[in-house]
């Protein structure tokens, strides 16, 4: 298990937010920190720790009157920890040179590879061919409908009609180097992991995932390493003492 930073940014601050508040109507969305620190900060922090494989997530749509700051964040990031950061919203098998050109070590996406709430292989190859494999991350993060965690776009306001499950982790390994999984209903709330998705995720273990989403103590870190046998990868964000919570940064940093 290794501990995955995050640098989450809403209309162009470092932020943490309640993951099922977030809409694109009036960029709003409910945060439980808003941080006064930029992102290079955080990078920057990070790289002194050699924490690789984090992630940074631009949480505003492309075309919205904040992505442009939202993507002057980024690459104040993305400077300051050159290949140590993965990258994700907006985007695109166009784009997708242009971020890893910027320093991502990784581009993640969800909403491209997905139209009709199904996979559009057509465009999971094309993106595919244009990052690398290697340098991509499918982001399959999901919310619990009917019984079955169901993978959300469109900055985890769609539906589609494809669960988080053992044959959908098979299918799309292929494509990409690793998975990325926010528990959205459960994200930036401090309250708890959705163990049922915790422990389908650790069994399957093909590939590395990271999973994210409600850690509010170490007792759910044990969880997720129990769960995973150690191959489950965590990312806290609310709960962190750097975003206003409790857990120490420097403790999550030693996670191994």
């Amino acid at each position: 298990m290794r501990f995955r930073p995050c640098i989450d940014i809403h209309n162009g601050k470092v932020k943490q937010i309640v993951g099922s508040s977030l809409r694109d109507e009036g960029n709003a969305a409910d945060s439980n920190f808003i941080s006064d620190r930029d992102a290079g900060w955080y990078a920057s922090l990070y790289r002194r720790d050699h924490l690789t494989g984090g992630h940074i997530i631009l949480l505003n749509p492309a075309g919205s009157e904040y992505y442009e700051a939202d993507l002057q964040q980024a690459q104040k990031a993305l400077t300051a920890w050159p290949q140590g950061m993965m990258i994700g919203g907006g985007v695109t098998a166009e784009n997708a040179p242009v971020f890893l050109s910027m320093g991502a070590s990784h581009v993640i996406v969800t909403s491209y590879v997905f139209r009709g709430g199904r996979v559009d292989f057509e465009r999971l190859q094309a993106l595919t061919a244009a990052a690398g494999k290697e340098h991509l991350v499918l982001d399959l993060s999901c919310r619990k409908r009917d019984g079955a965690y169901y993978i959300v776009t469109d900055r985890w306001q769609k539906f589609t009609d494809m669960t988080v499950c053992p044959q959908t982790l098979d299918l799309l390994a292929d494509y990409c180097s690793e998975f990325l999984i926010h528990a959205v209903d459960v994200e930036g709330k401090s309250q708890g992991i959705e163990s049922e998705l915790a422990k389908m995720l650790g069994s399957w273990g093909k590939i590395p995932i990271t999973y994210a989403g409600g850690v509010a103590s170490w007792e759910d870190v044990d969880l997720l390493r129990r769960y995973g046998g150690g191959r489950l990868d965590v990312t806290i964000g609310s709960a962190l003492d750097l975003f206003g919570g409790t857990l120490s940064y420097e403790k999550a940093a030693k996670i191994q």
